[in-house]
């Protein structure tokens, strides 16, 4: 099994990468002051920075080919050196063709999860994944359109997310949809409004698709660090808590789209602390 295949029950998921983006500690968590690091400097890059990969998930579930998350998207003129813009030609290295992804599913609608979403060709959106429908929650729909949030938190929704409707190809979700008789949406809350992670069973195994619920593997010690990036972030620490807490419990796989590459793992226990154990 090649090391960026996960397989739970009959499912094989295969980890791929839109590239990476990179912050500056205290830029992307202003409220953790820097010595609160000094632990931790094993999850920061050579010079003080988190790296957050930018993972995608594709899997075959009930005969759908289903992909999770869509990344950054294609590098602009104004920044054609930028570290993604690598989904399409990972996909290619692992024989993966847009054509053949059935289902889109977005665990929210910012900006480095939807790139890839749609292409422009000749002025007009055209999907990328040209059979596929996309699915969101409602409540990040109405979030992605709401002007108060627009600019600081979905800046690229209007091109990403919102021709989907007009395509006719978006479905929403609600808490606890079942995508296929071993998918299922779970609401994870706070990072953005209708954040999902979603649940994968199989064959009495279980794994679960996070999202945004951890960005990096010290919040496993310190749960309630949260981001800029989380809109209500005492709700993503509730979320974080309960979310972990299920986890540990029930031994459940991890897939962690911002965790170093590919992003599998599982919490463990060492003296009393969580730790991040990557597969």
């Amino acid at each position: 099994m090649h090391e960026n295949v996960m397989t739970i029950g009959n499912i094989d998921i295969i980890s791929i990468s839109d590239g990476k983006l990179e912050f500056d500690i205290c830029e992307f968590f202003p409220s953790i002051p820097d010595e609160s690091w000094d632990q931790y400097r094993g999850h920061l890059t050579a010079d003080n920075k988190v790296s957050f990969n930018l993972a995608s998930f594709f899997m075959r579930s009930d005969g759908r080919n289903i992909l999770v998350d869509t990344g950054m998207g294609p590098r602009s003129s104004r920044h054609p050196d930028a570290p993604w813009g690598e989904l399409m030609d990972d996909m290619k290295r692992h024989d993966i063709n847009p054509a053949d992804v059935d289902l889109v599913i977005m665990t929210h609608a910012h900006r480095d999860h939807i790139g890839w979403n749609l292409t422009e060709e000749n002025g007009n959106s055209v999907p990328t994944f040209p059979n596929a429908r996309y699915c969101l929650s409602y409540k990040d729909w109405e979030a992605c359109h709401n002007p108060d949030l627009i600019k600081e938190r979905f800046p690229n929704a209007e091109r990403c997310v919102w021709p989907l409707q007009d395509l006719s190809l978006i479905d929403f979700l609600d808490d606890d949809t079942s995508i296929t008789s071993e998918l299922t949406v779970i609401a994870t809350p706070g990072h953005t409004p209708g954040h999902i992670s979603v649940r994968i069973s199989s064959d009495g195994e279980t794994g679960i698709i996070l999202g945004d619920v951890l960005h990096n593997a010290a919040q496993l010690q310190e749960l309630d660090w949260s981001s800029r990036a989380d809109i209500d972030p005492d709700l993503a620490r509730q979320t974080r808590h309960s979310i972990v807490n299920v986890i540990e419990e029930n031994d459940y796989k991890v897939l962690a789209g911002h965790l170093p590459y590919p992003g599998f793992g599982k919490i463990i226990r060492i003296d009393g602390a969580r730790f991040w154990q990557g597969f």
